[in-house]
């Protein structure tokens, strides 16, 4: 049998005595160490899944599209230096017709290669077989539209494809890595049932399309150590002759773009958001040991009297602290391996991966423990040297009386603002100012986590209202295949149901200025347009000046180009022909960057003369169902984006996050006031028990004694919430900041009811343990505290 030295089992003592305390303590430290291993090994997951993902399937390095270009250009674009694989593509889009779904749904046909599989972003095949190369209505579709409707392999739907409606055989389900994250036109947030990606025989769509011996899309695979940017300059200038509208990189692939985003949110949570806990955690050590050692000091001198070094004293009690915080480590070990694996599961079935790879890393573990450990005895650091630097002769009596001068007593007036017992809780504040306003911040931080939990919802509702309701007013948005004459807009007028009809024009650019260039699209927009506004920067409609440019706030920022400033504008398979606009104005947006005109003066700069991409349209709610019926039909139409089924979908897609978001962290901001309040309230019970079985003694009862340790309490958890709403306002603006991408922003506002509600369930939190500590106070054995000698 194990025989344990006399300091071990005095560890366990210890431990056994302070388990309340030493257990809130690890819950604050587990939710540090929880956020570290959830958002590590879950960015760890989805970037080695990713990686492993874009390399077995091929994913492109370079991306590119022209109007018509020969398929015999392929062999000079293979020849460029630094290109290994090239797929020539015809990628076109669609208006689907889907059984029992009276909405339009929008489609991306790409085709496949005669034989074998695609060289580039080939794919994952999940059921069934890939259309025959002779087939003209075969397609596989991708898996996450396939699971919206329930389809398999057999079922069919229908398509408008080349101004041909065809019903189409679906022969395969498959993902593809150029659609992890699959977004249909004119969606902030996926639609699977309104938008899917399915592929088509090549020989198929050279008949629909006029395409035969052509592509119009084009993806490469580079060699290792290629450079990007020269072989982007090189494709542009084969593809210029034939309508190129500029190469591109990997990085600004819509789908990739996304999950690079969500990526780096990941690594941002993971390094923000643990030193909070971590540092809440090293006070609550300080404060119990601080106060261990003090009670101890007399045992402390015995020790050394006895033989025992000041190395052995000093690690007795970092054993204790190290105890605490390996409970803390498994606690938070365990729910972070947990949780992580089920955020994994989560992001991966959210962008369609076809594998998941999820590995136990040893190296975050140990991380996590080494840093959990290393802030609970960088708390316990000054306790620990307190107790190892007493003399023995010191250490064995008692401490000198502390030495108090009057704060608050004989002063005029005070006597009628408080009462005695009130005045008693407020000067032991006042004498130990450090630790009241480290027991302060530590409560404010709670609040602090709430309001950076709550401020999205704030957020979102006034993004939803300013995008679909004061800046996209109509009802639906339809692009045109191809360009039309502007006459195009009285067939769309008397489409049934349609109240209002008003066309638009959108031009591909890339904007140069200050050595920044970006790659957008102009939107012409005739003056008295009402379907679609412009809004300034305080969210009032903006007129179309008869010249010049309005660019959106972020990319203003982003070319250096305040209101004035001439920028370089490259017309994007035009000719690549460049003009110098002035910036007239900057206007908000939260989708995207971009760039707006008037109809008239775009049309001067893009030429040939007027022409329209598309129309926004206002409908007539009792008839959409024979609008939409009408729609799928249409010929011309390339797209359709329904404004109000966007609308619901952001809404469900970020409420349900944000609901989830918001029960992570009210359960974490519960443990951070909890354990704060709880040992803050135990620390000062355990220093004043003699002073308040003094009180009982003398006829005070027990809810006046009660009164002078929740008094203090109640003062603290009070001054922490200004505290806290100053600390999440940061908090929320940096997230804002951090989180916001050339595809979308969100606009930074809070509302006093977040404040107020993240108050609420702190001071809630904060009073549950107070009452526990209070139902302590009401047990005191006043014998046994007033013999205990101070």
């Amino acid at each position: 049998m194990v025989r344990l030295a006399m300091l071990d089992r005095k560890v366990l003592r210890d431990l056994a005595r302070l388990w309340a305390q030493g257990l809130a303590i690890a819950l604050v430290m587990a939710c540090g160490v929880m956020t570290i291993v959830l958002a590590v090994g879950a960015w760890r997951s989805l970037e080695e899944t990713r990686q492993a993902y874009y390399d077995r399937y091929r994913f492109g390095h370079v991306f590119a599209t022209a109007s018509r270009a020969p398929v015999t250009l392929g062999r000079e674009i293979a020849r460029i230096d630094g290109v290994a694989a090239a797929g020539m593509r015809i990628v076109k889009p669609a208006v689907l017709d889907i059984p029992g779904m009276s909405v339009p749904a929008t489609g991306l046909a790409i085709s496949l290669p005669a034989s074998g599989e695609p060289p580039v972003n080939a794919l994952y095949l999940r059921e069934g077989r890939l259309p025959r190369a002779g087939s003209t209505r075969e397609v596989a579709v991708d898996e996450r539209f396939a699971r919206a409707h329930g389809f398999a392999p057999g079922d069919s739907f229908s398509a408008v494809l080349g101004g041909h409606k065809l019903d189409l055989a679906i022969t395969a389900i498959v993902l593809s890595p150029e659609y992890v994250y699959a977004i249909g036109p004119g969606d902030m947030v996926p639609d699977d049932r309104r938008f899917a990606v399915f592929w088509m025989p090549r020989r198929a769509m050279e008949g629909l399309f006029d395409m035969a011996g052509a592509f119009n899309d084009l993806s490469l695979i580079l060699l290792r150590g290629a450079s990007g940017p020269r072989v982007i300059e090189a494709v542009d200038r084969l593809l210029e002759p034939y309508g190129g509208r500029g190469a591109y990189d990997r990085e600004e692939q819509t789908s990739n773009a996304f999950l690079s985003s969500e990526l780096t949110q990941l690594n941002a949570m993971a390094r923000v958001i643990p030193p909070v806990f971590l540092f809440v955690s090293a006070f609550l050590v300080n404060m119990i040991l601080s106060r261990l050692v003090a009670l101890e000091r007399e045992q402390i001198g015995l020790l050394k009297a006895c033989g025992y070094s000041s190395a052995a004293i000093a690690w007795h009690y970092a054993k204790l602290v190290i105890a605490i915080a390996l409970v803390g480590l498994a606690i938070g070990g365990i729910a972070g391996n947990w949780l992580g694996q089920a955020l994994t599961r989560l992001y991966a079935d959210f962008f369609s991966f076809p594998f998941l790879i999820f590995r136990q890393s040893v190296d975050l573990y140990l991380l996590a423990a080494l840093v959990s450990v290393a802030a609970a005895l960088a708390g316990a650091a000054r306790a620990i040297w307190t107790a190892v630097s007493l003399p023995p002769a010191v250490a064995m009596r008692p401490p000198a009386p502390a030495r108090y001068r009057s704060v608050l007593s004989g002063r005029k007036g005070v006597p009628a603002l408080m009462s005695r017992l009130t005045t008693m809780a407020m000067r032991q504040m006042l004498h130990r100012p450090l630790r009241t306003a480290l027991t302060t911040l530590g409560l404010s931080f709670s609040v602090a986590l709430l309001v950076t939990a709550l401020f999205s919802n704030d957020s979102i509702e006034v993004m939803i209202d300013t995008v679909f309701f004061r800046a996209e007013r109509a009802d639906a948005r339809l692009s045109f295949g191809q360009e039309q004459a502007p006459e195009i807009i009285h067939d769309v007028a008397r489409l049934p149901g349609v109240l209002r009809a008003e066309t638009f024009r959108t031009v591909p650019v890339i904007i140069r200025n200050a050595g920044t260039q970006k790659r957008v699209a102009i939107t012409g927009i005739a003056p008295g347009t009402r379907l679609s506004q412009v809004l300034d920067l305080d969210g009032n409609p903006v007129g179309m000046p008869d010249r010049g440019l309005l660019l959106t706030d972020r990319l203003a920022r982003q070319l250096q180009a305040p209101p004035g400033t001439r920028v370089s504008v490259e017309l994007i398979g035009q000719g690549r022909r460049v003009a110098e606009v002035p910036v007239t104005a900057i206007v908000e947006s939260y989708v995207g960057l971009g760039a707006h005109m008037h109809l008239d003066a775009l049309d001067r700069l893009a030429g040939p003369g007027p022409r329209v991409s598309g129309a926004w349209v206002e409908a007539d709610a009792a008839r959409l169902d024979e609008l939409y019926g009408k729609i799928k039909a249409l010929p011309a139409l390339g797209s359709i984006a329904l404004q109000n089924v966007s609308r619901e979908k952001f809404r469900e897609t970020i409420g349900d996050n944000i609901l989830t978001m918001m029960t992570v962290y009210v359960a974490i901001a519960v443990i951070v006031a909890f354990g704060v309040v709880y040992n803050s309230a135990r620390i000062q019970l355990s220093e004043r028990g003699r002073e308040l079985a003094s009180l009982r003694v003398l006829g005070f009862t027990r809810a006046e004694v009660s009164r002078v340790l929740l008094t203090e309490m109640a003062i603290v958890a009070l001054a922490a919430q200004p505290l806290g709403w100053a600390i999440g306002y940061g908090f929320s603006l940096s997230v804002i900041e951090g989180f916001a991408s050339d595809l979308f922003r969100i606009p930074f506002v809070i509302h006093p009811s977040t404040y107020a509600f993240a108050s609420l369930v702190v001071l809630a939190a904060a009073g549950a343990s107070a009452l526990i500590v209070r139902r302590r106070v009401n047990r005191l054995d006043m014998i046994r505290v007033l013999k205990t000698r101070e």
